[in-house]
């Protein structure tokens, strides 16, 4: 007997299971499918519109408002509403710290080295949970419009991304409930859309430009037979329409002889002032002047004056053209076409300068917005098994990856990646002389090893007695086509190395493999939740080690009441470890941070002034 499936809210039959194809953009997020036609098409779910704004709004009440009604709480309470989470993913504050002025919540500068956290109120959230949220409205709206459930996703991201953002883009995933099958480059995406690629026999070598909200990249495709190879990448993961909305800030309040630094300080005056941009930027693209009133400021600029006020960014992407032909090995004269996505494109100069330098006219006919997604909804399609004409090489059904502190999975070979592949990661030590580190390499989907497959085990011996996070070990993962996996691990400092050979599919069955998938997913909440208080605790004891040891060298520089008060700050931290959630723990660490940043500077000047004189400060 045949199975037929209905929606109950809706009372229709409801569809097979559909694979979709999703955009996660810096300033808008959208949705793309097949439809029954077999054509890409975007969703536009109960008239909100197919671009969905990627900005969250906490909202006092402990609602969060993602999208559209988010918005307007960028000018009315900018602290509790976040944008451009895209810019911060797989980033720590020292990658962001000369654009922190840009954003109106409070990013937190605890450690330049860690991965960036976002505070709220008393909460404290990762770009990976942030993205989350972004995506699982992004699939409420496609199981609203579908009328089925949707939990297999292909996403898609600038082919610059890092493996660090790649990662912190398929987390995100997990956490929203979806089953991320793919990470898509976003060039690739953009062809596919345009159809490049699809007929068999086609060969062609094309660029595509992508200048987004907040980043930029430039790919040079060779598309053959159906096979995607990219030949170059190039471009910059902080560079786009919102650098274009900050000149335009910086010109306006030089002309009105506003303090930047006051204006910044003022969060919904600065707001203000970023959507006047934003919209100015639009307008200017149709028009010769915009002007507008900011708070009873008058602001006005005209199109030649934001073409000048733009130049060096986009000089600054045709550069990255000229590298990647020169990575590549081939001229401008080579490119058979220049695809244009982003919705930073449709701005007259970036299409004539980049249309000067390719010497060709730009392809846009679809709209840039929209071009990404639906490419990505191809691949969903592909991956679906409903398309042949495009090749899909093997890939790994598992993730690969080691054990890190706290008995975390470190992923570094993500499950779906193409074979044969090679990827790596940097480790430190955490203790001070460690000389050898345990590697024991895992295969599986949850965030804790003990829920996953071990694979092997070896110790790398011999490391420098050095103190923590002095050694650097590279850790490299080499499969090959066969779905052999070497592992490598090697000191760089003093060439120390060892390596291991497994075969990490060996006595799994498919039922097994798709029992840990399911189980990935069907524990995703709990495994993030447990991930990020062990990653908090881990956190927490480095701050520890770190106060108790300055406290140690440098309390002659302070007053009793410093000492005193850091002391009981310290217990206060320390008392919250073992029991403390994710938010207790990083609210007694941000504490600590925050009382002890002043004093510590003030002892840095001192070390500095001992130093110009000859002496040191623990003399």
């Amino acid at each position: 007997m045949a199975k037929v499936s209905i929606n109950i809210a809706t009372g229709t039959l409801q569809k097979e299971e559909i694979i979709i194809g999703i955009d996660l953009g810096t300033t808008n997020s959208l949705i793309a499918y097949i439809d029954d036609e077999k054509q890409s098409r975007v969703i536009n779910d109960t008239g909100k519109g197919i671009l969905v704004p990627s900005i969250i709004y906490f909202h006092p009440s402990g609602d969060i408002i993602v999208g559209n009604e988010a918005k307007p709480y960028l000018i009315s309470d900018p602290q509790n509403t976040i944008f451009s989470v895209k810019r911060l993913l797989g980033q720590s504050y020292k990658d962001i710290e000369g654009f922190k002025d840009f954003f109106s919540y409070k990013v937190i500068d605890d450690d330049t080295d860690r991965i960036v956290k976002i505070k709220v109120g008393d909460k404290f959230y990762t770009p990976i949970e942030l993205s989350a949220m972004i995506l699982r409205e992004l699939k409420e709206r496609a199981e609203h419009a579908l009328k089925t459930p949707v939990n297999k996703v292909v996403i898609t991201v600038p082919a610059y991304f890092n493996d660090a953002q790649r990662q912190a883009t398929r987390d995100a995933g997990k956490i929203a409930g979806l089953d991320v099958l793919r990470i898509v480059n976003e060039p690739t995406a953009a062809s596919l859309a345009y159809g490049i690629g699809l007929k068999q026999e086609e060969e062609q070598t094309i660029a595509v430009y992508d200048l987004g909200g907040g980043t930029f990249d430039v790919s040079i495709l060779k598309i053959q037979n159906g096979i995607f190879e990219v030949l170059s990448t190039n471009g910059d993961t902080f560079l786009g329409g919102d650098d274009f909305d900050r000149a335009i800030i910086d010109y306006w309040l030089d002309a009105l002889h506003l303090n930047p630094t006051e204006v910044m300080n003022d969060a919904s005056l600065a707001q203000s002032f970023r959507l006047a941009a934003e919209e100015a930027k639009i307008a200017l693209s149709t028009q010769n002047i915009y002007q507008t009133n900011v708070n009873e400021h008058m602001c006005a600029i005209n199109k030649a004056t934001f073409e000048n006020l733009i130049k060096p960014f986009v000089e600054k992407t045709v550069q990255c053209c000229s590298s990647a032909l020169k990575d590549a090995g081939i001229s401008a004269d080579e490119i058979q076409q220049v695809v244009m996505v982003g919705g930073s494109t449709r701005t007259p100069f970036v299409k004539e300068s980049v249309a000067t330098f390719f010497n060709r006219p730009v392809n846009d006919t679809i709209n840039p917005d929209e071009v990404v997604a639906l490419g990505a909804a191809i691949q969903a399609d592909v991956l679906s098994g409903n398309r042949t004409d495009i090749l899909l090489l093997d890939v790994t059904p598992l993730s690969l990856g080691i054990e890190t502190i706290g008995g975390l999975m470190d992923v570094i070979i993500p499950r779906n990646s193409k074979v044969p592949t090679k990827a790596g990661r940097q480790y430190t030590t955490s203790i001070d002389g460690q000389v050898n580190m345990k590697v024991s390499v895992y295969q599986g989907e949850r965030d804790l090893v003990k829920e996953n497959r071990k694979l092997a085990e070896f110790d790398l011996k011999g490391i420098p007695s050095m103190p923590a996070g002095f050694p650097k070990v590279d850790i490299n993962f080499l499969l090959n086509a066969d779905g052999i996996l070497k592992v490598q691990a090697i000191e760089l400092r003093s060439g120390v190395k060892q390596e291991v050979e497994v075969k990490p599919t060996y006595g799994l069955t498919d039922d097994e493999v798709e029992k840990m998938l399911l189980d990935s997913v069907e524990h995703a909440k709990d495994d993030v939740q447990q991930r990020m208080v062990i990653e908090a605790r881990t956190e927490g004891k480095q701050m520890v080690y770190t106060a108790e040891n300055f406290i140690k060298k440098s309390a002659e520089y302070l007053s009793a009441d410093e000492v005193e008060h850091t002391k009981s700050l310290i217990e206060l931290l320390k008392s919250e470890l073992p029991k403390g959630d994710k938010d207790s723990i990083l609210k007694a660490i941000d504490q600590l941070n925050e009382y002890t940043k002043p004093f510590a500077e003030r002892v840095m000047d001192i070390a500095v002034s001992h130093a110009m004189k000859g002496k040191k400060v623990d003399e």
